[in-house]
């Protein structure tokens, strides 16, 4: 197997896996049934009914290459892994409100009524069950459709049950669960995450520092579900439930998909750094006014978002190996709620940036996005990917879909990689891997000998 300069490593030798077939249901749950999980709902049951394409889904559309560029033999991913078929996914969910999917994507207005209204048979099945909630953690927002007061460890139960009885009576053969609820409080870790040990004990008292998100992953992994977490706050990067997902040999990764501004910079930074251009300052701030960015415009959950907001950017320029052009950036990040604008988030960024013999110069970026189209695709991708890992018996937290993300998760002591170009290569590289084909090095020197 060809390998990449780097390939030393133990991960590249690892034998190759063999993966399950992805044969029966896949049954996909969701805690946060709101315009991000509605509008995914929605554009599966549009593509399978064929009046929509899987625009942005990497699973769906892109292409792997295999082998040298001489020998055209470019898959699609969809043709090259066995990945669960869309015609083959279950939906199920918690919400605090009652609304049933297309009721609750009526109310997210993310997508044109007409479409919603041709899709209202299959969405209208799709009942949130009672969630897990507690205001400490989102303070913005709050409904009735909750759980009954009892301990966290009996919420775990009661979560466990409801996983149990949807995959029975969707008669599902493989699980896959994803975040798609509101930010939670920014909180670090704390003596209850340390081991399982203190995490089940602090679950049985009630602990404080255990939030709802952590309640939901502890029930998935404890029940052998693949847990990807789309929000900043801290979920499955907790450190007892990094080992619960080691013990029980299940996939987790996160976090905070990386859809909007994060994105852009993930493009430009790479671009600036490689030509060794400086940067002065970076000043971005966003304007939404869906129920994401009424959530954010609480201060404690608007600091989990931020710290992922700002990690990506000092981890792709490295100040500290490039202090002349990166040691003194100034880099602000702003959320406003604004409910004029509902789902059609703006971002505005100004970056002030200097080139040869520091001369200043500027780029200004005003991107007027759509939120939850641009989170859809990424909430499709990752539960057909981790369903995927999981049949390949891989287990932990899976970097390769750091791709995905704003702050991934790695093992602990390493930094994480940024540079959206380099996750997209390790991505398919992992896949590749996976496959028992050669990796792809661009090294390209065999073809001029």
């Amino acid at each position: 197997m060809s390998t990449t300069p780097d390939s030393a490593s133990a991960d590249v030798q690892k034998p190759t896996p063999k993966i399950a077939p992805a044969d029966g249901k896949l049954g996909i749950l969701i805690p946060g049934m709101g315009a991000v999980t509605t509008t995914f709902i929605a554009g599966v049951e549009a593509i399978k009914q064929g009046i929509a394409k899987p625009i942005g889904s990497v699973t769906q559309l892109a292409t792997i290459r295999l082998g040298k560029r001489t020998d055209n033999n470019t898959p699609k991913i969809k043709d090259f892994v066995p990945l669960a078929g869309m015609e083959n996914l279950e939906f199920g969910g918690w919400d605090i409100f009652e609304e049933n999917c297309y009721e609750a994507a009526v109310h997210a207005g993310v997508l044109d009524r007409p479409l919603v209204e041709q899709l209202k048979a299959p969405l209208e099945k799709i009942k949130p069950m009672a969630a897990v909630f507690d205001h400490e953690y989102v303070k913005r927002i709050t409904g009735p459709n909750q759980k009954p007061k009892a301990s966290k460890m009996e919420h775990a139960e009661m979560l466990m049950e409801d996983i149990r009885n949807f995959k029975s009576s969707r008669g599902c053969d493989r699980l896959s669960m994803i975040w798609c609820g509101s930010t939670e409080v920014f909180h670090r870790p704390a003596a209850v995450h340390e081991n399982i040990t203190t995490f089940e004990h602090g679950l049985t008292k009630s602990d404080p520092e255990i939030s709802p998100s952590q309640i939901y992953a502890y029930a998935a992994l404890k029940m052998g579900v693949p847990y990807a977490n789309g929000a900043p706050h801290l979920t499955v990067d907790a450190p007892a439930l990094m080992q619960l997902a080691r013990e029980r040999e299940v996939p987790i990764c996160g976090k905070d998909f990386k859809t909007g501004q994060t994105f852009m910079k993930t493009l430009i930074a790479p671009g600036l750094k490689s030509r060794m251009l400086g940067v002065a300052g970076w000043f971005s701030t966003n304007i939404l006014g869906n129920r994401d960015g009424e959530v954010l415009d609480d201060p404690g959950s608007f600091k989990s978002k931020e710290e992922s907001k700002l990690s990506a950017l000092e981890q792709i320029l490295q100040p500290d190996l490039y202090p002349e052009l990166y040691k003194d950036i100034y880099h602000k990040v702003r959320i406003n709620y604004y409910p004029p604008r509902g789902d059609a988030k703006e971002g505005w960024d100004n970056i002030d940036i200097f080139g040869w013999l520091g001369y200043p110069m500027q780029i200004k970026i005003d991107f007027l996005c759509r939120d939850s189209i641009l989170a859809a695709p990424l909430v499709l991708d990752l539960v057909l990917f981790m369903d995927l890992a999981q049949r390949a018996g891989m287990k932990g937290i899976q970097e390769w879909l750091s791709f995905y993300f704003k702050a991934p998760m790695t093992a602990p002591g390493l930094y994480p990689e940024h540079d959206i170009f380099i996750q997209l290569m390790k991505l398919k590289n992992t896949l590749r891997w996976m496959k028992g084909e050669n990796l792809i090095t661009h090294l390209g020197l065999e073809y001029y000998d």
